[in-house]
């Protein structure tokens, strides 16, 4: 058999199809676990996936889309996955066609929102994920198939288990909603840097939307990925018809969809819900005689893009500079030292949060001081960080074994700092960058110290270069440091400095970085120095420095040499600097940018952010007013929008010390706060992560609140009651919880009965509690026929209660089919919903 990497190379790979659909019409019932089919039903899988074998699949995904050790105990896991192997291997073995097959262990979502957003830790996702992948693996299968994942750090945990478990192949392939993003903010583009970084063996989009829905997101891949892109999308948009569930797109019009996407250069073609084996058929049928021209049309070459990406996208070094914040660094800082000694988070949050508003891309991460525990406290504060920030980081330390530690929890590809032409320290770095990615700089320095000639940080740069490659690390995921050093000692040091990146950059073809600030070390009037020192470095080909995004004189640079080099549109970012510029004359040199936030650049080209604006979405921070870094709102409003939970918790004791009735506190400060930031999510400036810590945050608060007023009673802030579950079958509960928390943040009691709850228990808990509103979450097609038996119920016997019901495999059609009174695409319009049923 043929290794399906080497395939995919020079093959359009055919992938099945749905396999939901197909077991209900079989006879799956609502509730029922299809993966349980596998012992109890095996000669109808067997049946269904030679069936799509017959009609041309190259790949058949093992039924073990649920199957993790969240739902079943060991023995039956493992029953289940072995069984699910087998049942592929006969239908391989039966199928009469003649192409390549290949059996893939399917591995789905778990369906659990992870830390700090949810309740389950990294580490323990991963092993929920390595139990099926070590099943899987040992008992025989081709490759690894992780798919319809909505969230990047959930992909994170199942890669990385896949890759620690087993030497298969493994393919990724996450579902993205209607903006283009997944459920929590992550682009096409960010995906792609994290996952090609661990080395994912191809990657793409399935589930969710149709063909016509998925283009935009095909097309970011098709430019980006260096690795073969897969497609798996939906048959269009579901609908019920007749207790049925169909779809829009049939499979003559699927099959011509899916021709354009392989003439654009996608190698994995397959479907997902709704489609059947005649879809596969015909998509065979139309491109398989094509399959010559569109593959050497469209050759896999290594794009050699340089880029990290935070949770919700990525930044690419290119021409526009970009700006590494310093601050979050003790070294010169008394006060941020004794932050780090108190483990005062927030303070060290607050120097993250003000370096975003000034404009930084990317924010230096460094905690190292002797006293302190290294590993354990950069773990945290990156995790902290992530948590209120979406700009990506760069990890900052000299401690391997820190470093691995903040890499493995960091959401996405991570900028190193850093490895050097030291052979014990290449030795142990770069098996790091290999596992988990990332972009790691390169300070040309090695056993003898740091050269003096430019010539020889450059034999130094070649080093590295040729050693890194032995580990797959390429040259565009080496950021080269040719090491500014002081000329108030040595007044060459400059010249040297500039000559070795000018070659590093234009004759090596290496992005390259510098702190600019150690330039000026021992001279009066520094940023005088400074700056123009970052003038020259960026005519020499300068791609990233790490600096103050708070000095005036370094930002004035920036922003008049991105204007002066056309990379500026309209020179619209300078003019948006100018207009807060305080000339030197009346103010000090060492002044602070007191603009916008958002204010270092425009949105960068196509997917990715290259030198774009500080809250990394290219638009303002709803946290911010104009005129100030801090924003014209209150210290709790703000504590709230920016997701700080211990700050929102003292200001509110504050607050309630200080007389504030705790009415006027919810009414004038938290849901104020939380309608803002509810507004950003809705128009898509914020993403769901900081919907989520803002929500905590609030919580924070109304537990202050909630003590004050059980010390007086008589003040209430109940809007009502709401009932929610997750319907019979589906133990998916992320949008169930999610909506949970918003809810109880906007001041309704929610009574949560959970995941796969029957129909007759969600009427009982309706007429126990008298809520007038009932959410129902749905995440899987095959428990969708629950959802509407639990409608019809509520119908029946309670038809004054309102039901809304939201989840990935819904839509508005859907929604009104199956009796639904409110159809919510996210938990924001679920509370808007509610305010209008209870009259508020």
């Amino acid at each position: 058999m043929a290794d399906i990497r080497e395939y995919i190379q020079n093959h359009i790979l055919y992938l099945d199809g749905g396999m939901g659909t197909l077991l209900q019409k079989r006879g799956l019932k609502p509730g029922e676990l299809p993966e349980r089919w596998n012992i109890s039903h095996p000669e109808i899988i067997t049946e269904l996936q030679k069936s799509y074998y017959d009609a041309g699949s190259n790949v058949i995904y093992t039924n073990t889309f649920g199957a993790n050790s969240l739902k079943f105990d060991d023995e039956e896991l493992t029953a289940i996955i072995h069984g699910a192997i087998d049942v592929a291997r006969a239908a391989r073995d039966a199928s009469t066609g003649t192409q390549e097959k290949f059996i893939a262990l399917d591995i789905g979502p778990m369906g659990r929102l992870l830390a700090p957003y949810g309740d389950m830790p990294f580490d323990e996702a991963v092993e929920v994920y390595a139990k099926t992948v070590k099943i899987g693996a040992e008992y025989g299968v081709d490759l690894i198939f992780i798919e319809t994942m909505n969230d990047s750090y959930d992909t994170k945990a199942a890669l990385l288990a896949a890759k620690e478990n087993s030497d298969l192949p493994v393919f990724v392939t996450n579902a993205y909603g209607e903006d283009g993003k997944l459920m929590t903010g992550a682009s096409p583009a960010a995906m792609i840097a994290m996952l090609e970084g661990m080395h994912a063996d191809a990657i793409g989009a399935n589930c969710s939307l149709g063909p016509k829905q998925l283009k935009g997101v095909v097309e970011e891949y098709v430019k980006y990925a260096s690795v073969p892109v897969i497609l798996k999308p939906n048959a269009g948009l579901p609908r019920s018809v007749d207790g049925e569930t169909v779809y829009d797109v049939f499979p003559d019009e699927f099959a011509s969809l899916m021709d354009e996407f392989a003439q654009m250069g996608v190698r994995g073609l397959g479907g997902c819900c709704g489609t059947t084996p005649d879809y596969i058929r015909a998509t065979v049928q139309k491109t398989a005689p094509k399959m010559a021209q569109y593959v050497s049309e469209n050759p896999l070459t290594d794009k050699e893009i340089t880029f990290i990406s935070s949770y919700t996208h990525a930044v690419e070094f290119k021409d526009s500079p970009i700006l590494i914040g310093e601050r979050i660094n003790p070294t010169g800082k008394k006060r941020f030292k004794q932050a780090l000694r108190d483990e005062d988070i927030d303070y060290i949050l607050g120097e993250g949060l003000r370096q975003q508003d000034a404009g930084a891309h990317v924010l230096d991460v460094n905690v190292g001081l002797p006293e302190i525990d290294e590993p354990k406290l950069l773990d945290r504060v990156t995790c902290e960080l992530q948590a209120i920030i979406d700009l990506p980081l760069q990890i900052d330390t000299t401690d391997p074994v820190a470093m691995e530690a903040a890499l493995r929890h960091y959401n996405g590809k991570a900028l190193i700092n850093s490895v050097n032409g030291k052979q014990e320290i290449m030795d142990v770095i770069f098996p790091l960058v290999a596992k988990y990615g990332g972009l790691v700089v390169a300070l040309t320095l090695d056993e003898d110290g740091i050269p003096e000639s430019a010539e020889r940080r450059v034999e130094i740069a070649r080093n590295i270069i040729n050693e890194a490659a032995k580990y797959g690390i390429g040259k565009k995921d080496l950021l080269f440091d040719t090491l500014a050093m002081t000329i108030s000692a040595d007044t060459k040091a400059a010249l040297a400095t500039l000559k070795s990146l000018h070659v590093i950059r234009h004759e090596l073809g290496c992005h390259t970085s510098l702190g600019v600030s150690n330039i000026s070390f021992g001279l009066p009037a520094r940023e005088l120095v400074t700056s123009t020192f970052f003038a020259l470095a960026l005519e020499e080909g300068l791609s990233a420095a790490i600096m103050n995004p708070h000095s005036q004189e370094m930002m004035k640079v920036y922003f008049t040499y991105r204007a002066l080099h056309d990379l500026d549109e309209n020179c619209m970012d300078y003019i948006g600097f100018a207009d807060s510029y305080v000339p030197a004359a009346s103010s000090n040199v060492g002044g602070t940018v007191t603009g916008t936030a958002g204010q270092a650049g425009s949105a960068g080209q196509g997917g990715l952010a290259a030198g774009q604006g500080a809250s990394g979405q290219g638009g303002p921070d709803p946290g911010a007013a104009s005129g100030s870094s801090e924003g014209q709102v209150s210290p709790l409003k703000r504590a709230i929008i920016k997701g700080l939970k211990d700050q929102a918790a003292n200001i509110t004791k504050e607050l309630i010390a200080g007389g504030r009735a705790s009415l006027d506190i919810v009414n004038e400060e938290i849901i104020p706060a939380l309608d803002t930031v509810g507004q950003g999510f809705e128009a898509k400036k914020m993403y769901l992560p900081q919907l989520l810590m803002s929500a905590e945050a609030s919580q924070s608060a109304f537990e202050v609140i909630k003590a004050d007023m059980l010390a007086h009673p008589g003040e209430q802030v109940s809007r009502g009651k709401f009932v929610i579950a997750t319907v019979h079958g589906d133990i998916h509960d992320i949008g169930k919880n999610i909506v949970k928390l918003i809810m109880e943040n906007y001041g309704f009691e929610v009574f949560d009965l959970g995941k796969d709850v029957p129909p007759e228990d969600v009427v009982a808990e309706a007429k126990r509690t008298g809520a007038p509103i009932v959410g129902l979450s749905a995440l899987m097609t095959t428990t969708v026929p629950a959802m509407e038996e639990t409608i019809k119920l509520l119908k029946e016997q309670l038809p004054d209660v309102k039901t809304v019901v939201g989840g990935a495999v819904l839509t508005q059609e859907y929604a009104d089919a199956i009796g639904a009174d409110f159809y919510a695409k996210d938990a924001m319009a679920t509370v808007r919903y509610a305010l209008d049923v209870v009259g508020d």
